[in-house]
């Protein structure tokens, strides 16, 4: 099951994921995430509607769903940028503390993308 057109959408998509693994929104996590988006998409974008669609895609997606998504997306884009991985924990940080249902979420993606890169 593969929902994203492009691999930095995908990765927006993780990150939304990240950021409501302690089932909230945090302002400075979404202030973290619009800082990395601007590495994965290009200069011009509307960053607040990208975000804002990612939110919406991501609340109505269906949760019980998100392992697959997950490892079919990984196979089926073929990169991995080697700072995605840090790029996620400065995301879940970024409101000044680290939930464990966060750092359960990035162990698993984590654990999905080094698979990947084997």
């Amino acid at each position: 099951m593969v929902i994203h057109n492009s691999y930095p959408d995908f990765i927006l998509f993780l990150y939304v994921h990240l950021s409501h693994a302690d089932n909230s929104y945090d302002p400075a996590e979404m202030a973290a995430i619009k800082e990395k988006m601007k590495k994965l998409f290009p200069e011009g974008t509307d960053f607040e509607k990208k975000l804002y669609g990612a939110l919406r895609q991501y609340n109505s997606f269906d949760r019980s769903k998100l392992a697959e998504l997950f490892k079919s997306s990984f196979q089926h884009f073929n990169e991995v940028p080697s700072n995605v991985v840090s790029d996620m924990r400065e995301i879940i940080s970024a409101d000044g503390h680290v939930n464990p249902s966060e750092t359960q979420a990035l162990e698993t993606l984590r654990q999905m993308i080094d698979s990947k890169k084997k």
